[in-house]
């Protein structure tokens, strides 16, 4: 058995061509925490690249760095090393001025928490009239802006109400338009359905996906939630502080049907994670053989190579025993 990896031939044939500018760019990224005098690595050298107007998860397990990397991206930490730019930004070298605009104008975030989105003793309309205040927006336009974002995240009927008097999907929903208040580039969303039920979950990643198709607003969110893979386009996973593999989703041509292609991620210097699965499945531990054939390359277990290759040497001759 081989495991074998496709080129970017094949991304070719898709008609997908790599943009030459990425709205979120990450090379080599690493943050490393101090705890009681210990260095923790959270992120080892991970890369990332979003085009602008994605859709896009970030998975992994506990621990992985995908909520430290979305915590770098939304200016709310810093990164030790590596590059991380989003939409023009360079938050290695970002000041306290720069970063706070980034917040406020650039980026939008919700948080898991619906309480920890919201001022609990105001409205909902209030609620949404908060970040625009702050970036200065006031009068007529501000509450056109507060009235089209609550009509269009389906929370109109609450504009009145507190968070309190609102069920926790209205919650999830008016912290979207809370973060969307000030048009940002880019919209980071951490666990945005892990406090909810199947039902309002499915709601929140419905207002998501109306944002970027309507606004055109990149949409980055972490979660463990199993069932994002069916409600985005781009899923990534993280291991071990990288970036180790990508699923992504296109139409297939018959209504709303998708075709589903998982691949690994290859980084500046050309290393790469198979996939868990594929590792167990074919019990590759240590050395691999690597071979390219054609417009493809084939990954081969180490023993079944030494006895492929042991089988391919011709038996000596008489004249040679």
């Amino acid at each position: 058995m081989t495991a074998t990896l496709t080129t970017s031939l094949d991304q070719r044939a898709e008609g997908r061509a790599l943009p030459a500018s990425p709205l979120i760019s990450c090379e080599g990224l690493v943050r490393i925490y101090k705890r009681k005098g210990v260095e923790v690595v959270a992120l080892q050298g991970l890369d990332l690249h979003v085009d602008r107007g994605d859709l896009m998860a970030i998975v992994g397990a506990s621990g992985s760095g995908k909520s430290t990397l979305l915590n770098i991206l939304s200016g709310l930490d810093s990164p030790s090393a590596g590059q991380a730019r989003v939409a023009g930004h360079d938050l290695l070298t970002m000041r306290r001025s720069e970063r706070r605009r980034y917040r406020l104008q650039t980026c939008g975030f919700v948080w898991q928490q619906p309480g920890d989105n919201l001022v609990p003793y105001l409205s909902a309309a209030e609620n949404v009239a908060v970040p625009q205040r702050l970036a200065g927006h006031r009068g007529a336009a501000a509450r056109q802006r507060t009235g089209e974002l609550l009509e269009q995240l389906g929370v109109a009927e609450a504009a009145d109400l507190r968070p309190a008097e609102m069920s926790g999907g209205q919650q999830q929903r008016l912290a979207i338009a809370v973060a969307l208040a000030n048009r940002p580039e880019v919209l980071f969303c951490d666990e945005p359905t892990g406090e909810l039920d199947s039902t309002s979950a499915h709601e929140v990643y419905a207002a998501l996906q109306a944002v970027n198709e309507r606004d055109g607003t990149t949409v980055v969110l972490v979660t463990h939630d199993p069932a994002v893979h069916r409600e985005v386009r781009r899923t990534v996973a993280i291991r071990d502080g990288r970036t180790s593999s990508e699923t992504l989703r296109h139409h297939t041509g018959e209504g709303d049907a998708r075709h589903a292609q998982e691949y690994a991620v290859l980084d500046r210097v050309g290393r790469l994670q198979l996939p868990r699965e594929f590792v167990e499945a074919l019990g590759l531990r240590q050395r691999v053989r690597v071979e390219l054939v054609d417009d493809h390359i084939e990954i081969w277990p180490q023993a079944q190579a030494q006895a492929q290759a042991g089988a391919a040497e011709p038996s000596p001759t008489e004249g040679e025993r």
